[in-house]
Order: structure tokens, then C-alpha cells, then sequence
């Protein structure tokens, strides 16, 4: 009875271990599956929507990047309009010193009086077209009327100095005439006048009304100076 005992208990030892064995190997293969079923949901299921989110996540980043793309269109845009925010203005009358002087030649058939525009506005500015000249008189305003000479645009740097002619009859008739009392000039695109002596002969023939005898060249007709 003793040996049998002995050998229960050697096989109830035996089956101890090996039910722990067992119970071993299973501990082991549950730690090892969930690790396996994240490396199939990578690749999908559940994983697929990871990877789907990570493309996302990507494309988001292209986005992004786009955005950033378009930002800077968009800024090349804004330098662009910052550009023509940036293109010259036009002078105005208020930045422009005027000046007007006898300019007539000796051997001339006419008068002429140069009329100058220096730029003191501490910018640079566009100007050119005919400038609005009105002669005052005793008579009345007199408007001139333009030459027809071609445009030509251009622009005046701070301190620079354009110039135009003001061409008129000379009154060598012996009579009194139409006596001048002051000049008065509009710049181009300008509503702004400024009022000037008039440096020229004092008076201009009288005319037979059929138009005014007085003419107007374009900026830049009389010569530029510094």
C-alpha cells in the first residue's frame, strides 16, 4: 500500500506540473495574441482606419502645404497689389511748386512763357497731359487752348523740375489790347489751381472773338530741368 500511495502522489505530482506546464504555455500564448491581432488591425479593420486617418493626416499636411502655397501666391498677390498700391502716383497740386518766366527769343513771332512744376511733395509722382492755363484779364478769364503736341508720360523725383509753354500773340497792333493781370494754372487730372503773375507782355492783341489766341503745350514742351 505504500509504493501504491508513493505512486499516486508521484502522479498527482506529475500531473500538477503538467497542468501548470499547460497553464504556462496558454499565459503565453494570450500575451503574444493581442500583439499579434494590433499587427493585423494595422494592416486592416480597425488598423485600416488608422492608416486611413494617417493618410489624412498626410494629406492634411498637403493641404498645409498648399495653404502655405496658396499663402504665398497669395502674398506674391498682396506684393503685387502692395506693388500697384506702390506705383507712382500722380503729382498733385499740392506737392508741386510752380514758377512761370518770360521765355520768349528775340526774332520770335510769339510770346512764350515757360511755366515749371518742381516736385516738393518728398515722393515721385507721375505727371503729364496739358495742364489747365487760364489768362486773366481786363477783359475777362481767357482759356488757352492746347497745341495738339503728343503726350508723353513721365515722372518727377522729389526736386525735379518739368516745364510748359504758354504761347500767345504778340500785340504789336499800337493800341492798348487786352491787358493780362494774372496766370492761373490747373495741373493734369488736377482740380486744384494756383494763381501766378504773369511774367510775359503785358497785354495780347484784340481779337475778332473766332477763338482763343492763346496756346498750351503738354508737360515736358518747355524742357526739364534739376
Amino acid at each position: 500500500m505504500r509504493v501504491h500511495k508513493l505512486t499516486f502522489a508521484a502522479l498527482a505530482v506529475a500531473a500538477s506540473l503538467s497542468l501548470t506546464a499547460c497553464q504556462n504555455d496558454d499565459d503565453a500564448t494570450g500575451q503574444s495574441d493581442p500583439s499579434a491581432a494590433s499587427s493585423e488591425a494595422s494592416g486592416g479593420g480597425s488598423g485600416s482606419g488608422d492608416a486611413q486617418q494617417g493618410a489624412e493626416g498626410e494629406s492634411g499636411g498637403q493641404g498645409t502645404a498648399a495653404g502655405s502655397d496658396s499663402g504665398s501666391e497669395g502674398a506674391s498677390g498682396s506684393g503685387s497689389g502692395s506693388g500697384e498700391n506702390d506705383k507712382t502716383g500722380k503729382c498733385r497740386t499740392d506737392e508741386l511748386k510752380f514758377k512761370a518766366m518770360d521765355a520768349t527769343i528775340d526774332g520770335d513771332t510769339e510770346g512764350t512763357v515757360a511755366v515749371e512744376l518742381t516736385n516738393g511733395g518728398g515722393r515721385e509722382c507721375a505727371i503729364s497731359g496739358y495742364a489747365g492755363v487760364d489768362l486773366k484779364t481786363n477783359s475777362g478769364t481767357l482759356s488757352a487752348k492746347r497745341s495738339g503736341e503728343p503726350v508723353v508720360p513721365g515722372t518727377l523725383k522729389d526736386g525735379e523740375t518739368v516745364a510748359f509753354g504758354i504761347h500767345y500773340p504778340i500785340n504789336d497792333s499800337g493800341g492798348s489790347g487786352v491787358r493780362i493781370t494774372g496766370l492761373v494754372v490747373t495741373p493734369p487730372d488736377e482740380t486744384k489751381s494756383v494763381t501766378l503773375d504773369w511774367p510775359g507782355a503785358a497785354t495780347l492783341p484784340v481779337t475778332d472773338g473766332s477763338g482763343s489766341p492763346v496756346k498750351v503745350g503738354p508737360i515736358g514742351s518747355a524742357g526739364q530741368g534739376g
